[in-house]
């Protein structure tokens, strides 16, 4: 499908998997919802999503957008090995107020509900 061999373009350019650099545009709440449903983790305080295939580079322009569209208190989990992002649990509710109503119900354990 068209959709989709465009979105492949701009993630896997050359082959390589990386974050774009319109994410800012790209990351709506909807998409940050399905960020979390499929690579994310439930922590007993916030949450960690999985961003281990990408450079420290491409995890640091996530968490900014993070920061900076969504008021999410954010830091780089283990950045030596694989980054992964660690929403901070204070961020919780905001985060739950953006996603939550395009999550489906078995999802909703990874933002604590």
């Amino acid at each position: 499908m068209p959709c989709f061999t465009e979105l492949y373009s701009l993630f896997y350019p050359n082959g390589v998997k990386i974050i774009p650099d319109n994410i800012y545009n790209m990351l709506t709440p909807i998409a940050l919802a399905h960020l979390i449903m499929g690579d994310a983790a439930a922590l007993k305080y916030g949450l960690l999503i999985c961003t281990d295939s990408y450079s420290i580079k491409d995890v640091v322009k996530l968490m900014n957008v993070l920061i900076i569209k969504y008021r999410l208190e954010c830091s780089c989990y283990n950045p030596l090995t694989k980054p992964r992002i660690y929403i901070r649990s204070q961020s919780m509710p905001i985060l739950r107020d953006v996603v939550k109503p395009y999550m489906t119900k078995s999802m909703l354990y990874k933002i604590g509900l």
